[in-house]
């Protein structure tokens, strides 16, 4: 992946909105026109092959500007290719996946991968999209499917999306595909991208310290309950290690900075 202009890279503010909810959702990312390309394609897809490797579209959804910008914000300029797919929830489907994180228990004590979730079509609420639960990338120790118990968990969102929306999704977010409640096939695609470099100041960190900044981290979850400040602090630090500084300090009540951290 090469370099892209700076104008394209992630903001202070959307990264810090990335560590405290592990995820972002941005729209009008892809024109219209390769929407409705990719579209096309994926109603036409028969399921045999990889989606990946054969379609020269949906490559190039990927080779956007843009969208290039974004991963390089969070994986760096060369980011290894883990696995991708097709997800495809048929007409009047109407059960949910169980919430699950994709990845077993991460060694990693910062370090992520991406998930790229593309919508080529409006994809409403009664549609599907995938339901996720902000925050919910901060508690480690989640393998897959052991989370598959818990249901309707408040501030859980649905990434109800314009045709052209990626959302960008720490590995260890919490995420379950919903029921497709209409009379149209419902189509996302999934990439998921390994970081090719140390993930530290890959954004535009400009005014990385200042008050735009410190409101995203103000939001504290309420599903976490009485641990809120806990996962709040949590986001902190893994703020602190994107920014590359290792005094920046966003913590509750400064308590980083305080504890000597």
């Amino acid at each position: 992946m090469s370099n892209v202009e700076k104008s394209h890279l992630l903001t202070a503010k959307q990264m810090a909105e990335f560590a405290v909810n592990g995820f972002l959702q941005i729209a009008d990312l892809v024109p219209q026109e390769l929407n409705e390309a990719v579209h096309a394609e994926q109603q036409n897809w028969q399921g045999r092959g990889h989606y990946w490797q054969e379609s020269s579209v949906i490559r190039e959804v990927f080779e956007l500007p843009q969208v290039k910008g974004i991963l390089q914000s969070l994986v760096g300029q060369a980011p290894v290719y883990d696995h991708s797919a097709l997800h495809v929830v048929r007409p009047q489907y109407h059960k949910a996946q169980e919430y699950h994180a994709d990845s077993v228990i991460d060694t990693r004590p910062f370090g992520f991968d991406i998930q790229a979730f593309y919508f080529s079509h409006d994809t409403p609420a009664i549609m599907g999209p995938t339901l996720i639960l902000p925050g919910s990338h901060l508690h480690n120790g989640v393998n897959t499917s052991s989370i598959g118990r818990y249901k309707n968990i408040i501030g859980q969102r649905k990434l109800e999306s314009k045709a052209g929306t990626i959302g960008f999704l720490h590995h260890a977010i919490w995420h379950c595909a919903q029921p497709n409640y209409t009379d149209d096939t419902r189509y996302v695609f999934k990439l998921r991208l390994r970081p090719g470099q140390q993930q530290r100041s890959l954004f535009n960190t400009d005014d990385y310290k200042g008050p735009e900044v410190a409101q995203v981290f103000r939001n504290m979850h309420a599903w976490v309950g009485n641990d809120a400040r806990l996962n709040q602090i949590a986001a902190a630090k893994l703020y602190r290690f994107l920014c590359g500084d290792d005094h920046v300090d966003f913590s509750f009540e400064k308590v980083l900075g305080r504890m000597g951290l």
